[in-house]
C-alpha cells in the first residue's frame, strides 16, 4: 500500500478532507491533480467531470457508504454521493451505473449540500 493520499475538494469557501485508495482509477486522479472543474448535482451526490478516462474496476458498484469518492466512467467524473439520489431505495446512495471506488472523505459531509448546480470546484493533493 501506498502512502495516504489526502486530498482537499473546495467551493465556495468550503474544503472536505479526502483520501484516495490505490486503485487504478485514483492512482490516475492523483497524477492529474490538481484540476478544477465545474459541480452539478443529482439529488444529494455531486459530480464533476475530469481530464481521465477508465474503464469499469472489479470493484465497481452503484450502492456506497455516503462520503465514498467514486468514479462515473461513462461521465469522466467524480461523483461523491451523500445521501439520496432519484434512484434511491429507502435510504441508500445510489449512483446511476456502477462506478470505480476511488476513495472517501474523511471529514463531514454537510458542507456537501452548500454544492449548487455549476459551482466551480477545485481538487488537489493536500
Amino acid at each position: 500500500m501506498k502512502d495516504e493520499r489526502v486530498i482537499l475538494i473546495s467551493w465556495e469557501g468550503y474544503t472536505l478532507t479526502g483520501v484516495l485508495n490505490d486503485s487504478p482509477t485514483a492512482n490516475k486522479l492523483w497524477e492529474i491533480l490538481p484540476v478544477s472543474s465545474i459541480a452539478h448535482r443529482w439529488g444529494n451526490e455531486i459530480y464533476f467531470e475530469v481530464p481521465i478516462k477508465t474503464t469499469i474496476e472489479e470493484n465497481a458498484t452503484d450502492v456506497v457508504p455516503p462520503g465514498t469518492i467514486c468514479f462515473w466512467v461513462e461521465g469522466n467524473s467524480v461523483a461523491i454521493p451523500f445521501g439520496k439520489t432519484p434512484v434511491s431505495i429507502g435510504n441508500e446512495c445510489r449512483l446511476i451505473t456502477d462506478v470505480n471506488i476511488i476513495g472517501k472523505i474523511s471529514s463531514l459531509l454537510d458542507p456537501l449540500f452548500s454544492v449548487k448546480e455549476n459551482t466551480k470546484i477545485e481538487i488537489q493533493k493536500s
